[in-house]
């Protein structure tokens, strides 16, 4: 049975921990949530689920009696007690320390990892990125950010919300928004919504895909200029002429390109040796 708010007001007290809010945390406290995130995690059949937050456990320990291999990470020494409470008997290694710091080597190809978590609104983007760049056994991303990070994460070209993070997605997987979360489901209340977002790995990590996400950089750096001088800091002279080369009009900004066109432009970075 995954957490309520009563529940978790409890845990809390009984271990004399307040919620820091410039961790991010916000302890979910809805069962039906904690149940979707699980079944949208898929076959725990020969699966590792990585968590990174593990707050109060509930969502660890679902994740844990789904059958799923679990290794979790949480930032806050404070919760080791109450994490140890909540987890008792389950097959479950919990690393406390940074999950910035992950080492993606350890999600190798060899493996089959799903990451399903609840991440801290001021990193989680950044996170998943990272780990989508890097960790080549990710096959499956079910993450709740929030709803201004999801939207902008699963945005298409021309769109208010399309930049960077809807570039750097779309490289290595297939984004959609699954269903959105009120602010009233957690414990303390967050001042903004939430999202789930899920992401299918469709592509390995690979060089061509990272230098893809420096061109988008440089030109959502600049997105009000025409890709001809957005992509000056990135692309060797003349510019103009590579652009037409890889077949893209250089008067066009970063925000109409899709993925496959800023890995056209990667390989012709690579190319012309930049």
């Amino acid at each position: 049975m995954s957490q309520t708010r009563s529940d978790i007001r409890l845990l809390l007290d009984r271990h004399g921990i307040i919620p820091r809010r410039r961790l991010g945390q916000h302890f979910l406290a809805d069962p039906n949530i904690v149940a979707k995130i699980v079944s949208l995690a898929g076959d725990p059949s020969g699966a590792r689920a990585l968590e990174i937050g593990v707050g109060t456990g509930t969502l660890t320990k679902a994740l844990a009696e789904a059958g799923f291999a679990v290794t979790a990470y949480e930032i806050d020494e404070r919760l080791r007690p109450l994490i140890s409470e909540v987890l008792a008997g389950r097959e479950v290694e919990v690393r406390y320390g940074d999950a910035a710091r992950i080492d993606v080597s350890e999600l190798g190809s060899g493996d089959s990892w799903v990451l399903a978590a609840n991440l801290p609104y001021q990193v989680g983007t950044s996170i998943l990125l990272d780990l989508l760049a890097g960790a080549a056994g990710l096959r499956r991303c079910v993450v709740m950010l929030q709803r201004e990070a999801a939207e902008r994460l699963v945005a298409r070209p021309g769109s208010k919300t399309y930049g960077l993070p809807s570039v750097a997605a779309a490289l290595y997987g297939a984004a959609r928004l699954e269903f959105r979360v009120p602010p009233q489901v957690f414990l303390p209340r967050p001042n903004v919504d939430s999202a789930v977002v899920v992401v299918e790995r469709t592509a390995a990590p690979d060089p061509l895909r990272k230098l893809a996400v420096r061109a988008a950089s440089a030109g959502f750096g600049r997105r009000r200029k025409m890709l001809r001088s957005s992509l000056r800091s990135v692309l060797p002279p003349p510019v103009e002429d590579r652009l037409r080369e890889a077949g893209i009009d250089p008067s066009l900004r970063a925000e109409n390109l899709d993925a496959d066109r800023f890995l056209a432009i990667a390989a012709a970075i690579r190319e012309a040796g930049g």
